[in-house]
């Protein structure tokens, strides 16, 4: 059975005894993996272990060069050490000690009124192009492949343009500039959903880091002001166009209190559904009919700390209580860190591939 295959099983919540899974390491951790079991640089996961990997389309860069935007007047004054970087959003990397962690500088730091966001160069795609995207998609699914169009992040682009502490200071005291800068982040997402429903792409994948583990950042009414029309508006959109297009959505920590509201937006599959935030159960009991879960293993808890055998037992409860109408992608709920042994992927991986 082909990915494309089992992916239409699971969203039809058809129980084959086969489930799609993989994981995502950082490079430290992926290389002691690699030479524990004496894995070639050159050969995939897929390949190795027939984990899911969807096959990524996007909108392509013109022919022509574009104008390099420039963001050095937002960091005059800014010491900018060795190795540090400025993204396509104009927010400034500076590397940690902590991996693959970066302290950010946002460039909207200082700005008092939203007439100070007047003129920042917001990235933006509209001398990109859909030419190819629809042929890549049927050549993709002809060889069996599931399709994906990540479309970005809204919310955590927007706190890093502006700041984290000020982001949400302004959701409550200077309403405009988040508006501002939200409105100008979506802008450029909605063009890469738009792009990926006419292309007919299996997968849309969004989402935003709105919860800590206990709760939401902001207020359940905070969340519906500014970022539920956001994202209904990409869902609607995408769904409008191509009603076959299953949306992907993101949020570590505990999302229950907008849960309701993201499935009846119209989100098909959520993750990463964190054991150690969420009541899998509940989720599972009151929502299952019209999710696909996605991740379900512990990353702050089985994958680092437990044993070979705490992660088998991990999925196999997982496919049992989450997977037995088939609707479920086995998964860590976040990259593997250093602190997970080679073993307990071994595990995962074997774990996951028997029927």
């Amino acid at each position: 059975m082909t990915d494309l295959e089992l992916f239409g099983k699971a969203m039809a919540h058809e129980h084959t005894g086969r489930f799609l899974f993989g994981c995502s390491f950082i490079p430290e951790t992926f290389r002691r993996f690699r030479e524990r079991y004496g894995l070639g640089e050159g050969l995939s996961m897929r390949d190795a272990f027939g984990t899911f990997e969807p096959h990524s389309v996007d909108l392509r860069k013109p022919g022509h060069e574009l104008p390099r935007k420039d963001f050095s007047r937002y960091f005059k004054g800014v010491d900018i050490p060795e190795g540090a970087w400025i993204g396509q959003n104009g927010v400034l990397n500076v590397r940690g000690s902590a991996h693959h962690f970066t302290r950010y500088v946002s460039p909207l730091r200082d700005v008092t009124g939203v007439e100070g966001c007047y003129g920042f160069p917001f990235a933006d795609n509209y001398g990109w192009t859909d030419d190819g995207m629809a042929e890549e998609v049927r050549r993709a699914r002809g060889e069996g492949k599931v399709t994906l169009t990540w479309v970005g992040h809204q919310y955590e682009e927007a706190w890093q343009i502006r700041g984290y502490e000020e982001f949400l200071m302004d959701m409550a005291c200077d309403p405009a500039i988040p508006f501002y800068i939200l409105g100008r982040v979506h802008e450029y997402a909605l063009h890469r959903v738009i792009a990926a429903a006419r292309a007919g792409v299996d997968i849309i994948k969004t989402g935003d880091d709105v919860a800590t583990q206990r709760a939401l950042i902001m207020s359940p009414d905070m969340w519906r002001r500014f970022i539920k029309p956001l994202q209904r508006d990409l869902i609607e959109t995408a769904h409008a166009i191509n009603p076959d297009a299953k949306v992907w959505y993101h949020s570590d920590g505990d999302i229950s209190a907008i849960l309701p509201e993201l499935v009846e937006m119209g989100v098909d599959i959520l993750n990463p559904l964190q054991p150690e935030c969420m009541d899998l159960d509940w989720v599972k009991r009151e929502y299952g009919r019209r999710l696909v879960i996605d991740g379900t293993i512990g990353t702050q808890s089985t994958m680092p700390f437990g044993t070979p055998g705490d992660v088998r037992r991990a999925v196999a409860e997982s496919k049992e209580r989450y997977g037995y109408d088939g609707a479920l992608i086995i998964s860590p709920t976040h990259v593997l860190e250093p602190e997970v042994p080679p073993e307990n992927v071994m595990a995962f991986l074997e774990e996951c591939a028997k029927v």
